[in-house]
């Protein structure tokens, strides 16, 4: 196995804290934590990061920034970070508040903005094979990369003919492969809602049938060499984690 990152959303900074120490203390084969930046919370997600790492609760942390908040003209964050070693950058869904100012800009763009600013930053770009045709995915992944992407993190992935395919689609490159538990009705229609990912027919939204998947995922994983990142979203961090401590 490569790398083994636990996402961990920045509700505020004393929930950021314990949940980094729970991830510590539960799942301490996770080296890295890895932080959505989300408008509807008053935490950034580059602060988040710089917040857990000089608490000592992580060996790494990796922030998203959203391409289409950063102003042409504007500072990118997190460059005043000196120990920031690395982002990934996405494009990011239109805020619900209209308030909020959008740019034109594309994930390429920004990627390219902190390739000039900043060339020690180890920059990630999304991968997403559920919301367009593969083709188009795989052809926006090429343009990343010519912009100055170092790997990628995919969108969560839930069962393993569509792991085989991406496996095969991104061979040779650095990924981190996503994984997020999908328990009840309510949790499968935010993915097929807003993510548009079709679950296979015999899908069981159940914590064992998805800690069974991360495992087997883990496993294929580990084989190839590659990394992994867990987004265990409404579910407890120590009913889910623990159990992927043993591969076995």
């Amino acid at each position: 196995m490569g790398r083994i990152a636990v996402e961990l959303v920045p509700r505020d900074a004393d929930n950021l804290l314990a949940d980094a120490r729970m991830v510590r203390d539960c799942f301490p084969v996770a080296d890295t934590i890895n932080i959505p930046d989300l408008l509807r919370l008053p935490l950034r997600s580059w602060d988040a990061a710089r917040m857990v790492r000089e608490a000592g609760l992580t060996g790494a942390a990796v922030p998203h920034v959203r391409a289409i908040d950063i102003a042409p003209d504007g500072p990118l964050p997190g460059l005043d970070d000196p120990d920031l070693r690395e982002i990934l950058v996405v494009r990011g869904d239109p805020p619900a508040d209209l308030r909020h100012t959008v740019y034109p800009n594309t994930a390429e763009d920004v990627i390219a903005r902190y390739r000039r600013a900043a060339p020690h930053l180890r920059i990630y770009a999304a991968f997403d094979p559920y919301r367009r045709a593969p083709y188009r995915e795989l052809e926006a992944m090429r343009r990343k990369r010519d912009a100055g992407a170092d790997g990628f993190f995919t969108q969560p992935l839930f069962d393993r003919k569509m792991l085989d395919l991406c496996l095969e689609w991104l061979r040779g490159e650095s990924v981190f492969w996503g994984l997020s538990p999908v328990i009840g009705p309510k949790s499968r229609s935010y993915w097929e809602t807003t993510n548009h990912v079709v679950f296979p027919r015999d899908f069981a939204p159940t914590l064992d049938a998805n800690i069974a998947f991360a495992r087997e995922t883990m496993r294929t994983v580990a084989a190839e060499g590659g990394s992994v990142y867990l987004m265990p979203l409404r579910v407890r961090l120590e009913r889910y984690l623990p159990p992927l401590l043993d591969l076995g």
